[in-house]
């Protein structure tokens, strides 16, 4: 069993107050390893080091093309690197290892992205009404706190920290205590690349003890979150205080619409994927399956009908396509849910611990159908492998259903004609919409919500957005006086 300390200003070191914490392997409940408990003061160390590398340590003064090419090396080392970081993120969060190396492979190509979008940062000149030049320029916004979930460890790490760094910001970041190890392996690589001590810092432990001390900090000058909306509430109310900004991407109660005109067995394929894919631990999740009458009954028949053959099985396995969830607190709240939907709906298929396993945080992929949108199960983010299938008679229904919620990241819309399937598009409240398609994401494009998913956005250019401020320069060119008096 391996210690991992957190990461300060270029070096690793245990936290302040000597504790450790432990990180389970999910499949077998046992202790894969002991990670630093941070507290606040380890924060505060944190951000000095930050500071001290953006005000005086000269990372902002950096070249772009440098901090790009820091960000490629980092990338590069991460591919060379994959076999092993997907084996650690498989046994520490519990999703299937064909999974954790796509995850790997996109963290790296985030990194990629970001390394050519680093030089590619633009201003403007606006055209004034005066024998002058008038700029606005982009510098970076300063020290980033980032705070990222634990259902794609290494990948929403990438998301955060390669706009930041690309724009030439410093950063602190906490991984979530459930899965840090694979964060805490690419640290070590960070020197080797070239990024200076203190332009990222790690600092592990728990959200009240290391993440809202980070929210709190006056050197801190931006808070990104992903994770649950209460926290982001409490994120807000803390960031407030500071008037620091926020961006945040919260959670989801995704609608995956199926029109009887969609392709069948892409639609069946596509529903089981939207909802079961990495556990169903996914802020995308296509949770509430909206299915128009004429083919409602086929296709709960065919879902539960193949929902049953998905295999569930040691992560490490390669024909496994569903693992356990991430820990016994976030089994313990899915197991829960099951009773509620037992409750309020019709059971086509699990609804239960998967029995042939002696011990992990199994459950079967379940699936709830004749679901009322005002259930429970319907409205609340369950974050598992839990499914809520609702009928709709017309394109009308099915509209309002889907924006019935107060999440609104993402929906799907399954139907072969694309004037109707766009007519959807428009009218669907959420920041992301797949057309005959589940879960495709990728770095060029922007992500993130409306209504209670959050606001701001990640990825492509939108996303170093997040990391800039907007600068306005007036040069005169006229050598006579204002003459003001």
């Amino acid at each position: 069993m391996k210690r991992y300390p957190m990461y300060v200003n270029g070096e690793f070191a245990a936290g302040e107050s000597g504790k450790w914490f432990p990180v389970y392997d999910p499949s077998t409940e046992e202790v894969i390893a002991e990670v630093a408990d941070g507290s606040a003061a380890d924060v505060e160390r944190g951000v000095a080091a930050a500071r001290a590398a953006f005000d005086s340590g000269g990372w902002p003064q950096t070249t772009a093309v440098e901090r790009g090419r820091i960000l490629l090396r980092l990338a590069e080392k991460i591919r060379q690197n994959a076999a092993h970081l997907a084996e650690l993120e498989c046994r520490n969060s519990g999703k299937p290892i064909v999974e954790a190396e796509f995850d790997i492979a996109d963290t790296a190509s985030c990194f990629e992205y970001y390394g050519g979008l680093a030089n590619k940062i633009m201003g403007h000149v606006n055209p004034v009404p005066e024998n002058a030049i008038s700029l606005a320029m982009k510098e970076p916004v300063g020290v980033a706190g980032q705070i990222i979930p634990w259902n794609y460890p290494l990948l929403m790490a990438a998301w955060k920290l390669a706009p930041a760094l690309a724009a030439g910001c410093c950063c602190v970041l906490k991984p979530a205590e459930q899965t840090p190890l694979t964060v805490l392996e690419m640290a070590a690589w960070l020197t080797e690349v070239g990024v200076p001590p203190g332009v990222v810092n790690i600092v592990t432990g728990f959200g009240e003890s290391a993440g809202a001390p980070i929210v709190a900090h006056p050197g801190v000058d931006k808070v990104a979150f992903t994770g649950s909306v209460e926290v982001g509430k409490q994120i807000m109310r803390s960031a407030s205080d500071t008037l620091k900004r926020v961006t945040l991407e919260l959670g989801g109660k995704s609608p995956n619409i199926f029109f009887a005109d969609a392709d069948f067995e892409a639609a069946v394929d596509g529903a089981l994927f939207g909802v079961f894919i990495n556990q169903g631990e996914v802020c995308s999740a296509g949770s509430r399956i909206l299915v128009e009458r004429p083919v409602y009954k086929k296709m709960v028949e065919a879902m539960s009908a193949k929902a049953k053959k998905i295999r569930l099985g040691p992560p490490l396995a390669r024909e496994t396509k569903m693992g356990p969830l991430v820990s016994k607190e976030q089994f313990e709240r899915v197991a829960a849910y099951l009773e509620v939907g037992k409750k309020e709906a019709k059971l086509a298929a699990g609804g239960g611990r998967a029995k042939e396993f002696g011990r992990g945080y199994y459950i079967e992929p379940t699936i709830f159908y004749d679901v009322d949108n005002s259930a429970r199960i319907a409205r609340e983010e369950i974050f598992g492998p839990v499914a809520a299938v609702i009928p709709f008679d017309n394109e009308a229904e099915a509209i309002r259903i889907a924006n019935d919620t107060p999440y609104g990241l993402a929906a799907a819309v399954w139907r072969r004609d694309i004037f109707k399937a766009f007519r959807m598009v428009k009218a669907l409240r959420v920041g992301i919409v797949w057309v005959n398609h589940m879960q495709p994401t990728f770095v060029e494009a922007p992500w993130g919500g409306y209504k209670h998913s959050g606001f701001g956005r990640e990825l492509g250019p939108w996303g170093i957005e997040e990391y800039l401020e907007t600068k306005q320069v007036h040069i005169n060119l006229n050598e006579q006086p204002i003459g003001w008096y």
